[in-house]
Parts: structure tokens; sequence; C-alpha cells
């Protein structure tokens, strides 16, 4: 499904992504962690479009759509979140997953199809606020309105940046389970980064270690805990239950 092979990003002196590669597969949860600045969000910006690789190639579903563009990378079949929630504030929640449903419509009518708009705000528990403007939602609100307008675009590919930075455990908890049901009701390929390792380690098949912009190791999720590289990463860090 998803195949990122040795992409590499310099940003002026400073490397941000050395040769770093990963694959994700149809209906797989992979979680992507490592301390700050490893590179996670800049890996996911190369894979969405919003940057462009020195280096490397990006293909989605045997496609390469590397350093394509955001558009074009939304319309190959590319859901994302943000660590800062982007929603257009001043339209209503109802409107924010039209917007991501009619992308789909005018590329791929036959998923687009099978998308139920009601259906998706009834599931992030949205459906109540339907008409309400996203500005106005609480923060954990805003956080599902986003996972839902991506999901409205009918993704192959589902990248979510840190989806539950901010939230208590119970709505951690809640989103997790969000999250796995849209393995069995998209089949998509989804990727996950996040700081809360309990969380991931609940949510994820495999897991793919990032430091200083490199991808130090990657396997299920117990193999990964045991690794040294892994455990010096995170040394001085609990580990997770």
């Amino acid at each position: 499904m998803l195949s990122v092979e040795a992409v590499s990003k310099t940003f002026g002196g400073v490397q941000a992504l050395r040769n770093a590669s990963l694959s994700c597969a149809a209906g797989e949860i992979l979680g992507l962690i490592g301390p700050n600045g490893a590179g996670k969000s800049t890996l996911v910006n190369a894979i969405s479009g919003v940057l462009k690789p020195d280096a490397g190639r990006v293909r989605l579903e045997g496609k390469d759509i590397t350093g394509r563009g955001p558009e074009f990378c939304a319309r190959a079949g590319i859901g994302r979140t943000f660590q800062t929630i982007r929603l257009f504030k001043d339209l209503t929640v109802r409107q924010n997953v039209e917007v991501a449903h009619i992308t789909c419509r005018a590329v791929r009518p036959d998923v687009a199809e099978r998308i139920d708009i009601d259906r998706l705000l009834a599931q992030y528990e949205l459906d109540g606020v339907a008409h309400a403007l996203a500005g106005t939602l609480s923060y954990g609100s805003q956080r599902r309105l986003e996972i839902a307008r991506a999901l409205a675009l009918g993704p192959a590919l589902l990248l979510l940046d840190e989806p539950a930075a901010g939230l208590n455990e119970n709505e951690s908890e809640v989103l997790a389970i969000a999250i796995e049901g849209i393995r069995q009701d998209v089949g998509c390929a989804t990727i996950v980064i996040d700081h809360d390792l309990r969380f991931i380690n609940r949510l994820c098949d495999r897991l793919c270690v990032m430091d200083q912009g490199q991808v130090i190791m990657s396997g299920e999720t117990s193999e990964v805990w045991r690794d040294p590289r892994v455990v010096e990463v995170y040394v001085g860090q609990s580990q997770p239950a």
C-alpha cells in the first residue's frame, strides 16, 4: 500500500531525514514514534506532499507520488490530521466534512458513493453539533472532526499526527476505539504519531521508531521494546504498560 524508500530532507545545514524507509499495508495501523526532533512529522509531511524530499521515493498503491504536492496527494488518496488542528473554523462541522467529500467525489466517485456523511458524524459523536461552527467545539471534538474530515476523502492512507495530544485518559481510549474501527469500516493503511506510548501500544500492529532523522527499528510492539537502540532512545522514560 505505502512504500517509503530512503527518503532524506535537509533544512539549511540540518538533516531532518536520513534515508528513512518504512511501509504500511492496507488495514494495518503503524505507530511512528521517537523523541522530539526525531523527524516524525517531517517524514509524514514528505509522505503527504507538504515537503518535497531531497532524495528517496514515496509510493502509494504502486504509484510514485514523491514531492507531488498536498493537493495531488489528497486526490491520490491520502487523508491526514496535523499536530496543530487545522479546521475550517468558520464553517460548520458538517461543512468541514462535506468539503473533503466533494474532493473525493471529483476524483474517486466510486469511493465517494460508499461514504455516508451522517454516519461519519455519528461515529465520531459529532451528529449533535453538525450545524455548529467548527471553531466553537471543544478541543476533543475538534480532534474527532479532523479525523472525520480526513475519512470523508475515502483515503487509501490515513496519517494521524498526534491525535491524542491534549486528551485525557478516557478521551484517548474513546479515540483509540474509533481509530480501530477505521480498519473494519475503511480498511485503509493508517500511520499514527503520538507521544502517548500507552495509547500507541494499545492501538498499533507495528511500531516504527525514529531518532535523529533515521528509522532505527521497525517491528511488532514487543520486539521493538526489547531492542537496545530503542531502550537507549527512551532511557529515563517509564516503559508503557
